[in-house]
C-alpha cells in the first residue's frame, strides 16, 4: 500500500520509498520519511492535493505524486 492510498486518520508505518530518482528518494528521506518512521494521516486538501501528514513531531504537506512513492504499512484506523 503507498501513503497515496491511506485516508484521513489512517496511523502507518513507513516500509520503503520507492522513488526512480536517488534525489527524490533522499529528499523524502530528509524529511523524515525513512523506514520504520510512524505517522499519521491528518488530511486531504481540497481535490486530494497535497496531503497533509504528521511525522516526527511536524506536520507536512506532501504531493500525491511524492506519496505515491512511499511504501506504507497500516497499523489502525482511529
Amino acid at each position: 500500500m503507498t501513503l497515496n492510498d491511506c485516508p484521513p486518520g489512517t496511523l502507518c508505518t513507513v516500509i520503503d520509498v520507492l522513488a526512480p530518482k536517488d534525489g527524490h528518494r533522499h529528499r523524502l528521506m530528509e524529511l523524515g520519511l525513512v523506514p520504520g518512521t510512524d505517522l499519521w494521516v491528518v488530511r486531504r486538501a481540497p481535490f486530494g492535493d497535497p496531503l497533509v501528514i504528521h511525522v516526527r513531531g511536524v506536520q507536512l504537506g506532501i504531493r500525491r505524486k511524492d506519496a505515491r512513492f512511499i511504501q506504507v504499512e497500516t497499523e489502525r484506523r482511529p
